[in-house]
């Protein structure tokens, strides 16, 4: 038995789509679906509708797009959440909402921890204030389609809904038993340094919070599986191994590999800790 992980599928587009169709089945297998699917709740459940049948098991957490609210949408915020998770449960789809699941293979006792923790624009230089963050990372040309469309509702900010979900995933990961590692699974990295964007660094701002910067040993974890920016890597961070798992757009993805080899195993490990990250492209 193998655990598989891939995000930031974007069946939008059609390229992606067909991929999605085209996977190959894993019957024995488990699959986490580390967030961004698409923007609407159809691309969710043609997602989950193709992909339960191939997998023994599916693992959800919610990316940024599938919490925007569409013109033809009239759900916001934790409603647009909630709904998402009930397509998931439909399905038998494992989300941020139910019990941690044990890890059913071979090797140590794992905890499979699947997180829904936002960000609150906290990856940004200290002398930046949180007010001004947004106006920093526009005078460098970078606006994040968040802004427009990715409601906090009910709570008055994205940084304040991202402190209360925080806050509900510290105290069941905390009720953990000390004899149990853990996947963490996230669709934000966890580390601010982690949140590196060569072309576009002030995009850091939307890419997760400090709140979670020491969770990978607080919460002994053995695997920290993220997606979101788009740069599949593996690599080692204080004796953890932690695996960016995106797809991406076609234009990112279509003339390196196909999604059969996009998919990233994360148990057993496959590669031995190395110094240097190692890119998946």
């Amino acid at each position: 038995m193998k655990l598989y992980a891939i995000s930031d599928l974007h069946v939008g587009a059609a390229e992606n789509r067909e991929a999605v169709e085209e996977l190959s089945p894993h019957p024995e297998d488990w699959l986490i679906i580390a967030g961004d699917v698409g923007e609407t709740g159809e691309d969710l459940d043609f997602t989950l509708r193709t992909l339960t049948p191939r997998f023994r098991q599916l693992i959800w957490v919610p990316g940024n797009h599938e919490l925007w609210t569409l013109p033809r949408s009239h759900l916001r915020g934790e409603a647009k959440y909630r709904q998402l998770v009930s397509v998931c449960q439909s399905y038998g789809v494992l989300t941020p909402e139910d019990p941690y699941p044990r890890w059913p293979g071979e090797g140590p006792p794992r905890i499979i921890a699947p997180l829904f923790l936002l960000y609150d624009y906290s990856f940004r230089p200290d002398e930046v204030r949180e007010e001004d963050a947004v106006q920093w990372a526009a005078d460098s040309g970078v606006m994040c389609t968040d802004e427009a469309v990715l409601f906090p509702d009910p709570y008055p900010s994205r940084s304040a809904w991202c402190a209360a979900r925080c806050e509900q995933a510290r105290e069941r990961l905390e009720a953990i038993p000390a004899e149990y590692s853990t996947i963490l699974v996230n669709h934000f990295p966890l580390r601010r340094h982690h949140a590196r964007l060569p072309r576009i660094p002030r995009f850091s701002i939307w890419c997760g919070t400090r709140r979670t910067e020491d969770w990978h040993q607080r919460f002994r974890a053995e695997v920290v599986v993220t997606g979101h920016l788009h740069i599949p890597l593996t690599f080692w961070d204080d004796g953890v191994r932690f695996e960016e798992v995106s797809l991406g757009y076609p234009r990112q993805w279509k003339h390196r590999r196909g999604i059969d080899q996009a998919l990233r195993q994360i148990l057993p490990a496959t590669t031995a800790p190395s110094p240097s990250p190692i890119f998946r492209g």
